[in-house]
């Protein structure tokens, strides 16, 4: 099919690529079961976060906006007084070219327990100005959601909400798979990999995504 491969190569990939529409296929019926999951718990309350771009005090129910009855919500590992998670800065570098695309279907926040002077700070430093960040420095919000433990270390939690017709909000889903370890689940969880373009495309290479390099926040040192 490509010139001058053999057909050993030819063989090889055939093989690959029936794995890779198999893989596919199954991808198409997972996200088959994950848009049909019956309503979830309403949330524990509705919520006060601040936003960034302007100190405003916005409750959970208000980051619908008319028309748009889903919201993604991203934790972004982030404490007070802390350093912001490479892995998280990383991941919404990408998201940040994104969120205009995003919001044209869904409502998007990311949030994080540091202030919002801090993330305000921080954003400015990495050029962000399109994701939507909001401060949870004031509720419990991280700590209902799993996206904190008991010692205030964060957790890169996603989460889907979803706007019932009658107004109601209810928790749709989250990426549970963060938790599952042990046992006959020996991988790493990968919850995030579905919206991470940088682990895909090492997957596409020979080298892969290795076992020892992570993102950097500054590559210049």
């Amino acid at each position: 099919m490509w010139p001058n491969e053999s057909t050993q190569y030819r063989k090889a990939r055939q093989e690959l690529l029936e794995a890779e529409a198999g893989l596919r296929a199954r991808a198409e019926e997972v996200a088959q079961m994950r848009r049909t999951l019956p309503d979830g718990g309403a949330p524990k309350q509705d919520y006060v976060f601040e936003r960034v771009a302007d100190g405003k005090k916005i409750h959970l129910s208000q980051l619908f906006e008319d028309g748009k009855d889903t919201l993604f919500a991203y934790s972004f590992m982030f404490r007070p007084g802390g350093a912001p998670c490479p892995m998280c800065t990383a991941l919404l570098d990408g998201l940040e070219k994104s969120a205009p695309h995003i919001a044209q279907r869904i409502n998007m926040a990311v949030i994080a327990r540091a202030t919002r002077s801090e993330l305000a700070d921080y954003a400015a430093s990495r050029g962000w100005a399109n994701l939507p960040l909001y401060s949870s420095n004031a509720n419990s919000y991280n700590a209902d959601y799993r996206a904190e433990d008991d010692e205030g270390n964060q957790m890169p939690v996603m989460h889907v909400w979803r706007r019932r017709d009658d107004g109601e909000v209810r928790h749709f889903w989250a990426s549970e798979l963060f938790f599952r370890n042990g046992g006959d689940w020996p991988h790493h969880p990968r919850h995030a990999d579905t919206i991470w373009p940088l682990w895909n495309v090492f997957d596409l290479t020979p080298e892969g995504r290795g076992t020892d390099w992570y993102p950097k926040i500054d590559y210049t040192e």
